[in-house]
């Protein structure tokens, strides 16, 4: 462990409270909204490092904030005596989130698809069939993260799971290594890996843990939010034109010496013959899936939330043994996501209940008095966009910033703040390609060291930019026509 990295939130934690005897306090703050932020920084600050558990930091800011009592409504009042009881009700009120239950499930889902190897099945048979030519290799890659990607939204579990080790055992049949020929082959699947991956993140609200962490910050700050089937529609036309320009794009902007090869398609032919018949676990694995999906899909119609629906999923794979209780209970990566989330949704839901996104919608929100709303949104969105750069964590980056930006597309005259948020919100899973830390799948691609830290950001920078000029000119035009066909809530 660094005491450096250890020390830092706290010693910037303190300095930002103590910095008001340096300076006087903004008018519209009051000293207890000062006390949170300081506690609030500290949390961003340790979630960034992480010198421990990024679970443990959300706890103990929690506690810090309950101790103090700052955080519930009222709070912000230096008057106001907020009692222990409600102090500790807030403090807990994230673990009745749904949409942190709907992460929590979903992980717990992606663990049916790991222990059957329903996930390694579709993987090996989609090389079997497109994995002649490096291109049709690329493809396969972003299909099997697109087919796992509803149902698994830990992005990097679902490459370090099922994809990276496919890609791992390719490269170097070419003799491709990270100090040896990496351009032959490995470094064009390792970009594609990542690129795919943070594509069908955004493709889905299920896709990556913070695009429903997002939508559950936003509906906090009293903003209407889309529900599953219209986040997908929101994105379709987006999704299927970054879907099938990835591969093509990493092939001719980092292209392959090997262009085509039937070794790869026998390998993945013979290693998915060794797999024999498929065993009712996956069968049943296969078909719980696909209840899910419709259920999600027909939410509205059928009058389930997504969370329920999740829920139902967990009976059903314990029901059908694709996975146990223990297994269940022990699925520590789901329970620390859980601990995590709940305290991150209320840490940053405690802004708005102690003034401090008030006061920053109105010292900020007249910059954009000046411009057209849709002028307006399109500097939200660059600055949401890019703001990537300076966060290593998808789930630290929203919680920064999504209840900040919130405020400040409530404050655009004559705008509609729902359709602004989902309108920056969107990208956000394939804005993470931007840079090696971007999201949770980029270390474990970056890490292979195929592709060299300023190629990796050079990439990252040229694939974002294009990715956001498609955005910009079919995702804004037709999230605006079809926003009145979609379900707020």
């Amino acid at each position: 462990m660094s005491y450096a990295k250890l020390l830092a939130p706290i010693v910037i934690g303190v300095f930002v409270y103590f910095s008001h005897y340096l300076f006087t306090l903004p008018d519209g703050l009051s000293l207890n909204a000062w006390l949170y932020l300081s506690i609030f920084v500290g949390l961003i600050i340790g979630l960034i490092l992480e010198p421990i558990a990024p679970a443990l930091i959300g706890v103990i800011a929690i506690t810090l904030a309950v101790l103090f009592k700052v955080g519930p409504v009222g709070s912000g009042d230096t008057q106001a005596i907020i009692k222990d009881s409600a102090a500790i009700k807030w403090g807990l009120a994230g673990f009745s989130d749904s949409v942190v239950w709907l992460i929590f499930a979903a992980f717990t889902i992606g663990l049916g698809f790991s222990k059957t190897g329903l996930g390694e099945r579709i993987a090996l048979y989609l090389v079997s069939k497109l994995g002649k030519s490096t291109l049709g290799l690329g493809y396969a890659i972003a299909i099997v993260d697109l087919i796992l990607a509803p149902f698994i939204p830990s992005n990097a579990a679902r490459s370090g799971g099922t994809v990276y080790p496919i890609v791992n055992s390719i490269a170097p049949m070419f003799e491709s290594y990270a100090d040896k020929n990496p351009r032959k082959i490995g470094a064009y699947l390792i970009w594609i890996g990542l690129a795919s991956c943070c594509v069908s993140s955004s493709i889905f609200l299920t896709g990556q843990a913070p695009n429903p962490l997002a939508l559950s910050l936003i509906s906090k700050s009293n903003v209407a939010v889309v529900d599953w089937l219209s986040w997908f529609l929101a994105f379709l036309p987006v999704g299927i034109i970054l879907f099938i320009l990835t591969p093509l794009l990493g092939y001719f902007i980092y292209p392959p010496e090997v262009r085509g090869s039937k070794e790869i398609a026998l390998w993945a032919e013979d290693k998915y013959k060794a797999l024999g018949t498929m065993p009712k676990t996956q069968i049943f694995m296969l078909i719980i899936a696909l209840i899910g999906l419709i259920l999600w899909v027909g939410a509205s119609f059928f009058q389930i939330n997504a969370t329920t629906t999740a829920l139902i999923m967990i009976i059903l794979m314990i029901a059908c043994k694709v996975i146990t209780w223990q297994d269940f209970l022990a699925n520590k990566p789901a329970w620390n996501t859980l601990v995590w989330f709940a305290t991150l949704v209320t840490m940053a839901g405690g802004l708005k209940n102690v003034g401090f996104l008030d006061y920053l919608a109105n010292a900020l929100g007249h910059q954009l008095t000046g411009f057209k709303p849709f002028i307006a949104m399109i500097l939200l969105l660059m600055l949401f966009s890019w703001l990537r750069y300076f966060f290593a964590s998808g789930t630290a980056y929203v919680t920064a910033i999504v209840a900040i930006f919130v405020s400040l597309a409530s404050s655009i005259p004559d705008a509609n703040p729902a359709q602004i948020m989902l309108i920056l919100v969107l990208p956000m899973g394939f804005m993470g390609v931007i840079t090696p830390y971007g999201t949770g799948c980029s270390p474990l691609w970056f890490g292979s060291n195929y592709i060299k830290g300023p190629q990796f950001f050079l990439l990252g920078g040229v694939f974002a930019l294009i990715y956001m000029i498609i955005y910009l000119l079919v995702g804004i035009p037709w999230v605006e026509f079809i926003s009145p066909y979609l379900s707020f809530h």
